[in-house]
């Protein structure tokens, strides 16, 4: 952990290069002290079919859930969440001008007795170090 899943509506594609932004977004979550560089994934869906508000042809969103593992305090978590979503902010600067875009992001905890997970790169990484 972390999963940084984003969602957003297929519109929005012309518009904002969703591959940089997942590269952007990775690098500031594996930059953090916060998690571990092998758990660090980031991806995006796009939504063919939405219907957003007043169902205006130009409205757009984006929308991230980020997927935490526990142990990091309410204040780690609400600062890492908006230093997020000013990044992401940055990068929507010139929607975020106009009338027809939602962003949105929700951070939840995963609770532990409940999460199972196999992962070989962990090893790898700290086998480079």
């Amino acid at each position: 952990m972390p999963h940084l899943m984003i969602q957003y509506s297929e519109n929005i594609e012309p518009r904002i290069d969703m591959k940089q932004l997942c590269n952007q977004l990775n690098n500031t979550m594996c930059a953090s002290d916060l998690f571990p560089k092998g758990g660090v994934r980031v991806r995006a869906y796009p939504a063919a079919a939405y219907s957003i508000a007043d169902q205006h042809q130009k409205n757009t969103f984006i929308d991230l859930v980020l997927r935490i593992g526990a142990g990091r305090t309410q204040d780690q978590k609400r600062e890492f969440g908006q230093i997020l979503i000013n990044q992401v902010s940055e990068t929507c600067s010139d929607l975020l001008k106009e009338p027809h875009f939602a962003l949105s992001l929700e951070i939840i905890e995963i609770d532990p007795d409940l999460s199972w997970k196999v992962n070989t790169i962990h090893p790898r990484l700290k086998s480079n170090s």
